[in-house]
């Protein structure tokens, strides 16, 4: 518990490199395309016209609040169970889910085991679509290709083409013998280290009047949008420095 709320800081490009890891998987900048896209494909395919009003941004407040509620719940559950219960039976390399499932089994129960393998698999179902149509996003908007996931394949190839090769590599990784958990710790620091930027860009977008007109950043969204720019600069900072120290 005390652990919890003073947190003890190494300085060390090992502590930096999963603190910048976790603040970029809380902000992923693949959240802002894929979240983006997908409303305005919504509105298009469904011939909408966008309309904003308060009912709207507060339905989607509650929406990102009640996310990001849950996904750190889910993230400092786990964080607690590795440290009390791998850790302390001094698992300390984990390498596969599957390894992480087996650690578990014989020291919390066979239902753990269960449980966590069911988690896995939900999990892969909801992050592989979003991970891989994220990446066909970006790319197809980079080389303005057709894009949308409500076009068929030959009328959006590149688009599809992407989200194909990306869903082919990931599944690739176990038989290149690349760790898969490796894998996800260095993306994560990759997103860590670039979503300043993108937070950045975001605020100057919210604060910008002709393009929100009156439904720019109220001024505790720019307090708490600016603290948490500084603070994700600080930290990718202070992991370059510790990486070439």
């Amino acid at each position: 518990m005390k652990s919890t709320f003073i947190p003890t800081i190494h300085f060390n490009k090992t502590f930096f490199a999963i603190l910048v890891a976790i603040l970029g998987t809380t902000i992923s900048p693949y959240l802002f395309f894929w979240q983006a896209t997908m409303e305005a494909e919504d509105m298009s395919h469904n011939n909408k016209h966008i309309i904003v009003n308060k009912r709207i941004l507060n339905d989607m407040k509650i929406d990102i609040d009640l996310g990001m509620l849950f996904s750190n719940l889910v993230m400092f559950f786990i964080i607690v169970t590795t440290g009390a219960v791998l850790y302390t039976a001094g698992i300390r390399q984990i390498d596969t889910v599957g390894q992480a499932a087996k650690a578990l089994e014989p020291l919390t129960g066979e239902l753990t085991y269960l449980f966590f393998a069911v988690g896995v698999i939900g999990t892969g179902f909801l992050a592989i679509p979003v991970l891989a149509g994220s990446l066909s996003y970006i790319m197809a908007e980079t080389f303005n290709w057709e894009q949308g996931l409500d076009k068929k394949f030959h009328e959006a190839k590149g688009f599809y083409i992407t989200l194909i090769v990306s869903l082919v590599v990931g599944l690739c990784l176990e038989f290149l013998g690349i760790s898969p958990i490796q894998a996800l710790i260095y993306t994560a620091v990759l997103y860590g280290l670039t979503a300043p930027v993108m937070i950045a860009i975001v605020m100057h977008i919210c604060n910008n009047k002709k393009v929100m007109g009156e439904y720019t950043n109220k001024r505790w969204s720019n307090v708490l949008g600016s603290i948490t720019l500084i603070l994700m600069s600080a930290a990718a900072v202070a992991l370059i420095y510790f990486q070439f120290k």
